[in-house]
């Protein structure tokens, strides 16, 4: 069944503009029918589930195009093919860095915390406590 870009917008829960802007990134197809107007079938559908979930997951517009690929390549999951997984190993290593770094902050704060707690308890000279 073909949809015009207003019934694949609400449907996907998204905007016409977002989908104009997909399709001038070629993440998706730019098919017109014979009066001009745009059309769009289940399998685009699918391939806005895909980039609407791995945005989600935080994955900017450009890391969704191997997982998008794959599902125009005709494979049912578009995590199947090895783009994909490379995408995903580059996330995870990312994810990996960042953890790695928000862990360093939260240990620094720790330390900061635990010091001025042991320097000046329940700050009493301030007028105030915890």
């Amino acid at each position: 069944m073909d949809m015009r870009i207003g019934e694949l917008a609400a449907r996907a829960g998204t905007t016409t503009r977002t989908l104009r802007y997909y399709e001038s990134r070629g993440l998706l197809p730019a098919r017109r029918s014979g009066n001009g107007y745009r059309t769009y079938d289940e399998s685009d559908l699918k391939l806005l589930g895909q980039i609407r979930t791995l945005q989600d997951f935080g994955f900017d517009l450009e890391e969704t195009r191997p997982f998008v690929e794959c599902l125009r390549a005709g494979h049912p999951e578009g995590d199947t093919c090895p783009a994909s997984l490379a995408v995903y190993r580059r996330k995870l290593a990312e994810l990996d860095s960042l953890i790695g770094e928000l862990q360093a902050v939260r240990a620094t704060i720790g330390v900061r915390l635990a010091s001025a707690e042991g320097d000046s308890p329940l700050c009493e000279l301030g007028g105030w406590e915890l």
